[in-house]
C-alpha cells in the first residue's frame, strides 16, 4: 500500500502544472444540526485538506481527479471524478421520536464533476451517486460562489442548490410502512434543497491561519414534510488551524 501512494504522489508532482504546488492542511471539529425532533447535533474531529494541482485535488473532505480541462491565469474548468462523504443520518436511540424506526447511515457519495473559474467567480456542478447503497440512487448538486477580501479577511460565499431523488429524500426522511407503529407512514418525492455557506479565512502568518466555514441548507418541502422533522434548516460549521506550505 505505501508503495502506490509513493507513486501516486511521484505521478502527480511530475505532471503537475505547476512546479510547485501549495498545500494546505488542518483540523478542527465539524458540528451539524439534525433536524429530526429532539436529536442531538453531529459533532466530529474532521480533517481539513485544500490542494490542486491540475491533475488531481481535495477540497476540505471532497477528493477528485481531473481527466478533462484547461488552465490559464484567469480562467479555468474542467471534468473531473469526486468523492465525499455524506454526514447524514440518525440511530433509534438519538430521539425519543425516532423509535421503532430503523438505522440510517451515512455514506460516501462518488460521480462526475464540472467546475469553471473566471477571475474569482466559481461555478460547479455535480452529478452523484450513492457508493455504499444506503439510499441506492442519486442527486446533482449546483454551486456558484465568489471570493473577496475586506482586511485581512477572506471570504468566500456561495449559494447551493441540491436535487434529491425520491430515493434520497425516502432513506432520510421517510418512514416505511413496517415503521408506522407511532407514527404514519411517510413517503415523498423527488424535490430540490437549497443553501448557503461561506468559508472566512483569516491569517497569523504567511503559514498558519484560521478557517471558518458557516452554512444554511433549507429543507426540501417534501423533507419538512415528514413526520420525523420538526426545523426547516440544517445548520453546519467547522473551526480550524490550516497550515500552507508548498512543496
Amino acid at each position: 500500500m505505501k508503495y502506490i501512494i509513493i507513486l501516486t504522489l511521484f505521478f502527480l508532482q511530475v505532471f503537475a502544472e505547476d512546479a510547485k504546488q501549495k498545500v494546505a492542511i488542518g483540523a478542527g471539529p465539524y458540528i451539524q444540526t439534525q433536524p429530526y425532533t429532539n436529536a442531538d447535533d453531529i459533532v466530529i474531529p474532521s480533517p481539513v485538506i485544500f490542494f490542486d494541482n491540475g491533475i488531481a485535488y481535495v477540497r476540505w473532505t471532497r477528493a477528485g481527479i481531473y481527466f478533462l480541462g484547461q488552465k490559464q491565469e484567469k480562467y479555468a474548468w474542467g471534468f473531473s471524478l469526486t468523492a465525499q462523504p455524506r454526514p447524514y443520518g440518525y440511530k433509534p436511540s438519538d430521539s425519543k421520536d425516532l423509535q421503532g424506526m430503523e438505522e440510517r447511515k451515512n455514506t460516501w457519495e462518488g460521480g462526475i464533476a464540472f467546475s469553471t473559474q473566471i477571475d474569482k467567480t466559481n461555478f460547479e456542478i455535480m452529478a452523484l451517486t450513492d457508493l455504499l447503497n444506503r439510499y441506492d440512487s442519486w442527486l446533482i448538486k449546483a454551486e456558484l460562489g465568489y471570493e473577496f477580501t475586506l482586511g485581512d479577511f477572506s471570504f468566500y460565499p456561495s449559494f447551493i442548490a441540491i436535487y434529491q431523488s425520491s430515493e434520497f429524500i425516502n432513506y432520510y426522511y421517510g418512514v416505511k410502512q413496517s415503521e408506522a407503529t407511532i407514527r404514519d407512514a411517510y413517503f415523498p418525492h423527488a424535490d430540490m434543497q437549497y443553501g448557503a455557506q461561506s468559508y472566512i479565512s483569516y491569517p497569523f502568518t504567511d503559514a498558519l491561519s484560521l478557517l471558518i466555514n458557516i452554512r444554511a441548507d433549507k429543507l426540501s418541502d417534501e423533507a419538512k414534510d415528514s413526520p420525523l422533522v420538526n426545523d426547516d434548516f440544517i445548520y453546519s460549521g467547522l473551526l480550524s488551524l490550516i497550515y500552507t506550505f508548498e512543496y
